[in-house]
């Protein structure tokens, strides 16, 4: 915030403090209500313009240096524009596409990839059981919770290693994309 907008918001208070009247809380409303109309129509405006240079470095510029036979170039002014593909792969959100998911990474012998958590709880004054081992929770009568887990990061390599060696991920089990992305380093 520069300082002329601060020094005109400090005699704006400091007038309302010597004549608070409906009407100025009124006019002080009105201009909160058009200054939060105005950050909407900028935020808007910001959201159009991310979807545009979106478009521009996934689709477009990707093709059209294809069509030339390029994955570079550099700029007359000397920043250099280069295409790199993104991969990405995660997890499907529902319990079932979940465990679908980790069948399928240890059918194909990626089980290690699992992260395998397990969760007992304790009612008050049972610390010293929350160190003994799961089956000395089990044998007690507790009912553990079993959280797997394979992190988005993880799975994206694996993705990648896949498929630059011409094998599959089955998009019915996971969600995975491959986008070029445009990327432009200024001189």
């Amino acid at each position: 915030m520069n300082d002329d907008v601060k020094q005109m918001m400090l005699e704006d208070s400091i007038d309302l403090l010597d004549n608070v009247e409906v009407t100025t809380i009124a006019d002080q409303c009105q201009k909160l209500k058009k200054l939060e109309d105005q950050i909407l129509e900028a935020e808007e405006k910001v959201k159009q313009l991310k979807e545009k240079a979106e478009d521009i470095s996934t689709r477009v510029i990707p093709e059209l240096l294809a069509e030339q036979g390029l994955s570079s170039l550099k700029l007359a002014d000397g920043s250099s524009v280069t295409v790199k593909r993104e991969y990405r792969c995660t997890l499907p959100k529902d319990d079932a596409g979940r465990d679908l998911a980790y069948k399928w990474l240890r059918d194909n012998k990626y089980g290690d990839l699992v992260k395998s958590d397990v969760i007992v709880s304790f009612g008050r004054d049972e610390d010293h059981k929350a160190q003994q081992l799961l089956n000395l929770a089990v044998s007690n009568g507790y009912t553990p919770y079993q959280k797997n887990d394979v992190k988005w990061n993880t799975l994206t390599t694996l993705f990648r290693e896949r498929v630059e060696s011409g094998l599959d991920m089955p998009s019915d089990v996971f969600s995975t994309w491959i986008k070029d992305i445009t990327k432009i380093t200024r001189k």
